[in-house]
């Protein structure tokens, strides 16, 4: 059986084929391989394409939200929710802290479109997303924050929201570029935290559309997610990819 050299997180790994296939899938690491992607569509309906193809055509990378040690599972269910919604692609879940499982009633399926990343150092999390090219953005109500209408949408943003009770670490609001906040005029100075996404969001999104920026995937952005996605909707998907890898020796 073919022996595969496989490069990750800079070690490289001995693989026969079928180890090849369940490493992959443990990995949950998606190949963009055309080939795969156009047998994984052949068992899609008609609808279920078009519906991918809508959906794309609306989704960014030019915003991601990162949520800090949120306690109430709901809330971190609901912003995940948000993200789709609205056409953010990432998500990012720091658990320095607090440990939990996306609620998938709540999510309302937003689980299987939404890209997930977790985190168990802040400082990692800030780290990694400055090395893409964001700016942090904590979300605060302090005078000294960017109202929402105000904000600058052309700069690639991570919207970090704190805790229920606490809000945002002083590590995020020391090491973030810029603070906003959604201007309130009652009596308290805060949101529900899937609330403040939502808002924030919702702005942000609407106005960034309105400009010049190319917030856009890329082609290969977009294929890759049309196999994790046709991924997420087939039944027994992973047994389907392992025999089309069998199947086909030389793809790999």
């Amino acid at each position: 059986m073919n022996i595969l050299n496989v490069h990750h997180n800079k070690k490289t790994i001995n693989f026969n084929l079928l180890t090849f296939i369940l490493y992959l899938q443990k990995q949950a690491i998606i190949i963009l391989d055309l080939d795969l992607l156009e047998h994984l569509q052949s068992f899609l309906t008609d609808k279920r394409k078009e519906t991918f193809e809508r959906v794309l055509s609306e989704r960014t990378r030019h915003f991601t939200v990162v949520t800090e040690d949120v306690y109430q599972l709901h809330n971190t269910s609901a912003v995940m929710r948000s993200c789709d919604v609205f056409g953010v692609q990432d998500l990012s879940i720091v658990e320095e802290i607090n440990s939990k499982r996306i609620d998938k009633e709540i999510a309302m399926g937003a689980q299987k479109w939404v890209n997930l990343k977790r985190y168990n150092s802040i400082d990692i999390c800030i780290d990694d997303l400055k090395s893409q090219g964001y700016q942090i953005v904590a979300t605060s109500p302090h005078n000294q924050s960017v109202a929402l209408h105000d904000f600058d949408v052309t700069k690639k943003s991570a919207f970090f929201f704190g805790k229920e009770r606490d809000g945002l670490s002083p590590t995020v609001l020391q090491k973030a570029d810029v603070s906003l906040k959604i201007p309130m005029c009652g009596f308290t100075e805060s949101l529900n935290i899937s609330v403040s996404a939502a808002i924030v969001l919702q702005h942000v999104i609407t106005k960034l559309k309105q400009s010049d920026v190319q917030w856009s995937l890329t082609p290969d952005q977009k294929n890759e997610l049309r196999i994790l996605w046709a991924k997420n909707t087939i039944r027994s998907a992973d047994d389907i990819i392992a025999r089309f890898y069998l199947q086909n020796p030389n793809k790999t």
